[in-house]
């Protein structure tokens, strides 16, 4: 698992939006050595604090800027999230109950998929899930024991509070006090430890907010109201869906484990022994609580309920440790349907043929659907053969086994649609063409990969978007209009500027004077046509016939 698990980084080019930003922005810090004051494009960038920045530049500086180092902290972070899952399985409910714990979570669609894929989601998810096991075994009789995993759990929710925000308080703080209420036990409060505790949260979470907003008095105001409240009280991120959208994640994301964590639901609320605190009742609320807040919230995308995996994971692993020959038959044969289904439509990707998406694309995309479909189809006959000789645990370690193998193979089945979803081609035909003291515009969009492919930042040509509090800090850094950027592209010296292919057609027929340097299936690299021997650039001639300039490791 661990080879196929961290082998797969690199497999894919990074895709827009959120991977090109979150490998930009340590980039950036590296080559810059700023790093306090995130920027994005060269453009202060306050939308999350700095934590997976940080770890992602020492990568970079310690490895290579590449896609396998710019996913390395969400792999990282997941594949602890794993093991901590199957330590934590077994000291509450024994070695079983932690094997199955972590198999369920390595295997889980959406826990797989967000562990390869460049966000601040994983992060947020592993520390929280430490804070949550600090806490729980925080509960145990030995009072110095306790102490040390309360500062863990301290320390963890620091951590998450610098990957994500306040986010990871409002989490475990709403957990905490609806477990207190509802279970009527305030013993945990009494296990805090306060003053110690509060003091090394302080100590982690605090000095990077008080630096950066020093050096940035605009950043608390952007960063707690707007990204904060706004977010979850309004629209204002365009990521509104409707009240039942996590429901559907959860059924897809939880494969192919959907009913079984269900049915380990059922159970969790029992109480367990004589012991005053009930950790399978706190995994519960746990669950609960993450995901009626984001359920509730204005602004959701699919990643924001992975903070409950680990816990479904948890629960689900002491449910499956006893669950009965029948019921377990029965669970399999409900997947086989879905299975035999997607065996049927991984082949009919083809179908989706448009001018996005290239017919040799699609065959890439049904060629790996089609085989995780296969994967999954074998591993249920291969688990329900294994439950009908009664060999339960064996059973299940195929079920997960098939899990992680598809898992992984859907992941690579969105990596063919790379040519439509990233820049790495386009920049890597472009590189040859281009010069690094050369102005390079990026017109009416911003290609969330190009700057991390080409090693460089672009000037905005009448566009904002997430960029906007940036350019409100710092608006020499853009051209407002079109019109001020033509003026600058017929009369200024040599330049580039990328557009879309559309775009690109419309300025020569306007009789915008550019000259072709790379293609993609989504946008056109462009420079400005001048005689071969004039201005500024050198012997970068502009007619099709010149040489190439020659190429260069482009910096901001």
């Amino acid at each position: 698992m661990f080879a196929v698990w961290f082998g797969a980084l690199d497999q894919r080019p990074l895709i827009r939006p959120d991977e090109g930003r979150y490998a930009e922005i340590p980039r950036e810090m590296v080559a810059s050595g700023d790093w306090l004051t995130p920027r994005l494009n060269d453009l202060k960038y306050f939308e999350k604090p700095a934590l997976q920045y940080w770890a992602t530049a020492v990568g970079f500086k310690l490895f290579d800027e590449d896609e396998w180092t710019a996913r390395l902290w969400p792999a990282l972070t997941g594949f602890l999230g794993v093991l901590l899952a199957g330590y934590t399985g077994r000291r509450l409910w024994g070695r079983t109950a932690g094997h199955l714990s972590a198999a369920i979570l390595a295997s889980t669609l959406l826990y797989g998929v967000m562990g390869h894929v460049l966000t601040l989601d994983m992060g947020l998810t592993f520390f929280l899930q430490l804070a949550w096991t600090g806490f729980i075994f925080a509960q145990q009789p030995d009072a110095r024991a306790g102490r040390r995993w309360m500062l863990t759990a301290w320390a963890a929710l620091a951590l998450a509070v610098l990957s994500k925000g306040l986010v990871a308080l409002v989490l475990t703080g709403g957990t905490l006090v609806a477990y207190s209420l509802l279970n009527r036990d305030l013993s945990p409060w009494r296990r805090l430890s306060p003053l110690a505790g509060l003091g090394l949260f302080l100590a982690i979470a605090a000095p990077w907010f008080v630096a950066v907003s020093l050096a940035n008095p605009e950043f608390p105001r952007f960063f707690f109201i707007h990204e904060h409240f706004e977010r979850f009280l309004t629209t204002v991120h365009r990521r509104n869906q409707p009240d039942w959208y996590f429901l559907f994640i959860y059924a897809v994301g939880a494969l192919p484990w959907t009913l079984l964590l269900l049915h380990g639901l059922f159970g969790a609320w029992r109480r367990e022994g004589g012991a005053a605190f009930q950790p399978q009742r706190f995994l519960l609320l746990w669950i609960a609580v993450t995901f009626g807040f984001f359920s509730i919230s204005s602004s959701k995308l699919p990643p924001y309920i992975l903070p409950i995996f680990p816990a479904l994971a948890l629960l689900g692993g002491r449910h499956l440790a006893g669950l009965s020959r029948r019921a377990l038959l029965l669970h399999l044969a409900a997947l086989l349907p879905l299975a035999l289904a997607a065996i049927w439509l991984a082949p009919q990707a083809v179908k989706w043929q448009d001018e996005d998406y290239s017919l040799a694309m699609l065959q890439g995309v049904a060629h790996w659907l089609t085989g995780a479909a296969g994967a999954l189809l074998l591993g249920l006959v291969g688990a329900i053969a294994l439950a009908w000789k009664k060999r339960t645990i064996a059973a299940l370690t195929a079920l997960a086994t098939a899990g992680f193998i598809s898992g992984t193979a859907t992941l690579l089945a969105h990596g063919e649609l790379s040519p439509y979803n990233s820049a790495k081609a386009l920049a890597a035909q472009a590189a040859p063409r281009l010069r690094p003291d050369v102005p390079f515009y990026s017109l009416l969009h911003y290609e969330q990969t190009l700057p991390f492919y080409l090693e460089r930042t672009l000037t905005l040509v009448q566009y904002q978007d997430e960029m906007a509090f940036g350019l409100k800090q710092e608006p020499q850094k853009w051209i407002p209009t079109l019109e001020e950027f033509k003026q600058r592209w017929r009369t200024g010296p040599h330049a580039y500027a990328v557009m879309t292919v559309d775009e690109f057609k419309k300025f020569v027929a306007e009789g915008l004077p550019m000259q072709e340097i790379a293609r993609s299936l989504r946008y056109v690299i462009a420079e400005n046509v001048r005689p071969a021997h004039g201005g500024d650039g050198g012997d970068c001639a502009a007619t099709p016939a010149a040489p190439p300039c020659n190429g260069a490791r482009i910096q901001p």
